[in-house]
């Protein structure tokens, strides 16, 4: 297995602006580098790639590293500024190489042009043959169809490589094109032996794996992706349908929790529920305005019969307590208990009292009055009644 360094040189020049090359020169062309350095390192874990610009003042992004990540980084930072310094530029390159960590590592360069070259070809061919004699080989991608470029760069590779060599290309991108695809068949990434691609791990084919080559693996890769798309589908609906039905669930509770008090009333009224509930309110309960009469509607007599009757009610009331007040002793009989009853209720101050103690009675009124006065009539008649069955007993 070829152990390989490489330095990638990074064309980012104004020229780099144009959109030739979909989106522009300068990211069609990052789309390529990255292709590069994933295969360079994915084809042997040990090789390294390393990046540079070649505007302006040529400045050395990365050095060489097996970690992809940190060139792509430094890679996408770029902005294009000035002119292409392709001389310059492949001669800091070499001398990255030449101080490399693995002495027995192949030195290689990889040149992107997408701007005019202002060298002149003796000048590119004596640079030629020094990598030659340094064993170093150079990869060129050429790019942007400017006047002069590929005739120049021809010749610089014919020089590297001499009559027999084959270790240098040239790979020219005409415009329309898709950069990247042209450099996925091009002998920088296929290699000599047209293997180099393999270091991709199959990155230009779906899943990795070229279905030319092994259609039944690229077929049994495609089924089981989307046997697997399929069962994290039916998970996500899975998962929403519980999260839904949760949802209805807790819902329903509050919603049932809410409705307790109806489902009593609509139990069985012969349940011992519903009697034990029935027996607590009836002790529970407590008169109200509504059991009261309503004066205000009630006639002048309607008032003076309620009236006499509720003191009939309290004088019956008073006499019951009397008697419990009693000593045990006393003989009490019902003439007795009849007579004070009746005393009582005759009694025109008593009742006098009890009216004007009475909401909504006038006491002063002509029906009062002449109750009143019917009552102490009759009181003073027998009063002379009695009087009279005195005399006649003497």
């Amino acid at each position: 297995m070829v152990l390989e360094s490489t330095m990638i040189c990074f064309d980012n020049s104004d020229y780099q602006r144009n959109g030739d090359y979909f989106p522009t020169r300068l990211n069609a062309q990052k789309d390529g580098i990255n292709l590069v350095c994933l295969t360079k390192v994915r084809s042997n874990p040990e090789n390294n790639v390393g990046l540079l610009t070649l505007a302006n003042t040529v400045e050395v992004l990365a050095t060489l590293t097996s970690d992809v990540g940190r060139i792509l980084s430094k890679m996408h930072l770029v902005q294009p500024k000035g002119n292409i310094n392709l001389l310059t530029g492949i001669r800091i390159a070499h001398l990255v190489l030449k101080h490399r960590q693995g002495k027995n590592h192949k030195m290689r360069i990889v040149v992107f042009v997408g701007s005019p070259i202002g060298n002149e070809e003796n000048e590119l061919v004596k640079l030629a043959k020094r990598l030659k004699k340094e064993k170093v080989n150079v990869d060129m991608v050429s790019f942007g169809d400017h006047n002069s470029n590929n005739e120049l760069l021809t010749s610089f590779i014919n020089a590297l490589n001499g009559k027999d060599g084959t270790g240098s290309h040239l790979v020219s991108v005409p415009r329309g094109s898709v950069l990247s695809e042209a450099l996925l068949s091009s002998p920088i990434i296929q290699g000599e032996d047209g293997m180099g691609g393999a270091g991709l791990g199959g990155a230009g084919f779906e899943f990795g794996v070229d279905p030319n080559e092994d259609p039944e693996l690229a077929l049994a890769l495609r089924v089981s992706m989307e046997e697997q798309r399929q069962r994290q589908e039916d998970e996500q609906r899975r998962a929403l349908a519980a999260s839904n039905t949760e949802g209805t669930a807790q819902e329903s509770t509050g919603a049932e929790t809410e409705s307790s008090p109806a489902a009593v009333d609509t139990a069985d009224p012969n349940s011992e529920e519903a009697m034990l509930q029935r027996a607590l309110a009836l002790s529970t309960e407590t008169p109200t305005e509504d059991a009261l009469p309503d004066f205000a509607n009630m006639t002048e007599e309607e008032q003076i019969a309620f009236a006499m009757q509720m003191s009939m009610q309290d004088a019956q009331d008073t006499v019951v307590t009397q008697q419990a007040k009693r000593p045990k002793t006393e003989d009490v009989t019902p003439m007795e208990v009849d007579e004070d009853y009746n005393e009582v209720i005759s009694d025109p101050e008593f009742l006098q009292s009890v009216l004007e103690n009475l909401p909504g009675v006038d006491p002063q009124s002509e029906t009062i009055r002449d109750a009143v006065g019917s009552l102490n009539k009759d009181k003073d008649k027998k009063s002379g009644e009695s009087s009279d069955k005195d005399k006649k007993g003497k």
